[in-house]
């Protein structure tokens, strides 16, 4: 059976996302610009699905249990005009956690923990932010959720749990996605063992 297709949308924007906070297992709403950006989402969405001849009655629909995600998704659902509650949430899709630096900026982290800021910089994959997560164990469980998945889907979640996706199916190396851009308001597609962003 050929490898499910995954339709990938990051949350969009919170007021954290544009202040340059880290929120982690923190449930933050969208903002104005991040339901913008579910709309956008879910328009690409409609343009592909009508590009590939894609029912998209029969894809699969999951979401991070975070709000910002579950928002997005509903969003997108209903630019899809498809009903908004038609989607699974699934815990192993949530936000990498960041422990103590939840709610801190970049400047904040380093100040408050400059030797563990330091070694992060530099293994970012497999150090964990104080009581945090390591993205090491966010692609394990991530790698769990694409293992059992039966069919093609369309996955809301976050810019960690995306950069671990590319690292378990190998489109890209830890050291490259650690600090890889996630956008909002795009879709990621991952198919036929390669990566299309479309915005």
């Amino acid at each position: 059976m050929p490898a499910p297709v995954i339709y990938y949308i990051r949350h969009g924007e919170t007021a954290w996302n544009a202040e340059g906070r880290f929120q982690g297992s923190q449930d933050i709403p969208l903002n104005d610009l991040g339901r913008r950006q579910a709309a956008d989402a879910g328009g690409i969405l409609t343009d592909l699905f009508a590009r590939d001849g894609r029912n998209r009655s029969s894809l699969t629909f999951v979401a991070s249990p975070l709000s910002r995600a579950r928002s997005t998704m509903e969003l997108v659902r209903g630019v899809l005009k498809l009903p908004t509650g038609g989607y699974a949430v699934d815990a192993r899709l949530r936000e990498i956690g960041y422990g103590r630096w939840e709610g801190a900026t970049l400047a904040q982290m380093q100040a408050s923990d400059p030797e563990l800021f330091a070694a992060r910089l530099s293994d970012k994959w497999t150090i964990p932010p104080p009581d945090g997560e390591s993205y090491a164990s966010v692609q394990a469980r991530v790698s769990d959720w694409y293992n059992q998945l039966t069919s093609d889907t369309v996955a809301v979640a976050h810019g960690g749990t995306a950069r671990a996706l590319m690292v378990a199916l190998g489109v890209e190396t830890s050291d490259s996605a650690a600090d890889l851009t996630i956008e909002q308001g795009a879709v990621y597609v991952f198919g036929d063992g390669g990566l299309r962003k479309y915005s």
